[in-house]
């Protein structure tokens, strides 16, 4: 008699249709490109986060990516803070020249 491993849960809760597949890659792409590339690609991937995640609370989305879409949602928040302390480092460099010329 050969034992074969337990079959994989199935991808969805009791009275409910399929979930819908998680997106973690795709947030964490982004949110990754929004650390190297532009901060544009670190929003979406905050705002993608956040509402993957409320649908993985709810049922409603497959949670084996609630990893991969925390990553990306952190490094989304990230690349949008740094872009916000650089404006106004620069900002602040700006008027300080201006005010010495």
């Amino acid at each position: 008699m050969s034992q074969h491993p337990p079959p994989p849960p199935p991808l969805h809760y009791a009275g409910q249709g399929a979930l819908r597949p998680h997106r973690g890659a795709a947030v964490l792409v982004l949110g990754i490109l929004g650390l190297v590339v532009c901060v544009i690609c670190g929003i979406i991937a905050w705002v993608m986060g956040n509402n993957d995640l409320r649908e993985m609370d709810a049922g409603r989305m497959d949670p084996t990516g609630r990893g991969l879409t925390v990553a990306g949602k952190i490094c989304g928040m990230i690349s949008v803070i740094l872009a916000i302390v650089a404006l106004g480092i620069w900002l602040l460099w700006i008027m300080g020249a201006a005010l010495v010329s």
